[in-house]
């Protein structure tokens, strides 16, 4: 099945991007001065230590948290001043934990990515319905489409979701912590989902991942936080070293090469504090 017609901003301005942003809870700040730079078209995967703000600055990304100050542009526009209904059209995100009403059926999940293409009164247009089957087919979900949520397995239910912000048609897929809950087959079928996106599709993907060579394998860029702050960004083959695990993780590791792909591959040995 061919895919849906995603419409793409013809701006130049990176996918997202943040400027002196501040975010927390209440008056417990966890990001304090953030500068950063999403690229397109690429998977970004953000990494650090538990408490650091991957997921706040995912959260943030996606305008499910209120900025404390500093600005967040989405194709160069101000976040904040753009209509959900638009936000929607151009980033899709699968917060941790995602819930659903009991007896929801796979289908039905996946419709809901479609409420940001129709008006007030949705109707339900053949191009909804091509965008819906493409969601489900790309991600193996078809066979399960009647089924209700809570009969699948966690690793069917990650994907229903997925269908599910496939089928808004976004150029943006933020991913929080994909893999959590699940085991390692459902891991790699996530993340060779992602990667299938991105490379067929063109989506800009942005995961937050806790396994660092889950991270560096299926990932184009790496994004490194520590105490909400960017301790390093760029290549991820490149971005991971002893320094970096040292400083960030508090970690001794080998570091070898990973014979697929040329990456670092990082075994744990000891702390270092």
């Amino acid at each position: 099945m061919k895919p849906p017609v995603t419409p793409t901003p013809t701006l130049s301005a990176p996918p997202l991007s943040t400027e002196g942003l501040k975010l927390g809870y209440g008056q417990h700040v966890i990001i304090p001065d953030l500068d950063l730079q999403v690229a397109g078209g690429r998977i970004t995967s953000i990494i650090g230590p538990n408490g650091c703000g991957k997921s706040t600055l995912l959260r943030a990304l996606a305008r499910l948290l209120p900025v404390g100050s500093g600005d967040i542009h989405l194709y160069g526009q101000a976040l904040h001043a753009l209509p959900s209904r638009e936000v929607a059209r151009l980033l899709a995100i699968l917060p941790q934990g995602p819930t659903a009403p009991e007896g929801l059926t796979v289908e039905e999940l996946v419709w809901f990515g479609r409420h940001p293409h129709q008006g007030r009164f949705p109707v339900r247009r053949e191009e909804d319905r091509t965008a819906v089957q493409w969601a489900l087919d790309q991600t193996g979900m078809k066979i399960f489409a009647g089924r209700p949520l809570e009969a699948l397995s966690g690793g069917q239910r990650q994907r229903a979701w997925i269908a599910m912000s496939l089928a808004q048609q976004t150029g943006i897929l933020l991913l929080d912590e994909p893999t959590t809950y699940l085991d390692l087959s459902h891991q790699l079928e996530v993340l060779h989902l992602a990667q299938r996106l991105n490379q067929d599709q063109g989506k800009t993907v942005v995961m937050v991942l806790h396994d660092l060579n889950q991270a560096v394998r299926y990932s184009d860029e790496i994004i490194a936080m520590k105490d909400g702050q960017v301790y390093a960004q760029g290549e991820a083959g490149e971005v991971v070293n002893a320094e970096l695990l040292r400083d960030v993780f508090g970690l001794r590791a080998h570091i070898l090469e990973d014979p697929d792909t040329g990456k670092p591959y990082v075994i744990p040995y000891a702390l270092t504090r």
